[in-house]
């Protein structure tokens, strides 16, 4: 209030998570995020192997991305086998879209005259999220006491910073090579 030398003071309230949100048991989350985690690795074997396939002129990729392929398939299994040590089960619905959505990712890849840059465009984003998700994952595990997920996911963090590198550094030279390859549409 102006002149009065008295302030009017607002109150400031932190929004709170839905009820539903907030009483979701440590143990339940993990387990939630466990499925999500298979559903990604599903998404990413669709995603690599279309990739993979369509990438032959490419040999030194192509082989990466295989290589890569493989310890997603093992990576799929541990985050399974993780699922069923809990009690738990994979969810069907979560690994069908993840398959459906990186099969749609792979055929994308089809209407793109650049796919080797967009391909490993796409990979090296990919395996960032998969490292955030697997430290989030990680934490979950160490709250609830499981060491045993934990150590899966330190493994899988390794191998997907190991491939997000790899990634990274073929970024520059690749776009470099295939620019030099593509026909120069300069008048």
């Amino acid at each position: 209030m102006a002149g009065t030398g008295v302030w009017a003071v607002r109150s400031l309230t932190v929004a709170k998570p839905p009820v539903e949100e907030a009483m979701v048991a440590p143990e339940e989350r993990l387990m939630q995020w466990l499925r999500d985690a298979h559903a990604m690795e599903e998404q990413a074997e669709r995603m690599l192997s279309g990739t993979a396939q369509r990438l032959r002129a490419w040999p030194e990729i192509r082989l990466r991305l295989v290589k890569h392929l493989e310890e997603t398939r093992r990576q799929s299994i541990a985050i399974q086998g993780c699922i069923e040590r809990r009690g738990g089960r994979v969810s069907i619905v979560k690994d069908l879209f993840a398959r459906t959505t990186g099969l749609a990712q792979a055929l994308s890849a089809h209407l793109v005259g650049d796919e080797v840059v967009k391909g490993l465009l796409a990979v090296y984003t990919f395996e960032q999220m998969e490292i955030a998700s697997y430290t989030i994952l990680r934490v979950a595990a160490e709250r609830v006491g499981d060491s045993e997920t934990m150590a899966v996911c330190d493994s899988i963090i390794a191998e997907e910073r190991a491939m997000a590198a790899w990634a990274q550094e073929q970024l520059e030279p690749t776009t470099r090579q295939y620019l030099s390859q593509a026909p120069s549409w300069a008048a």
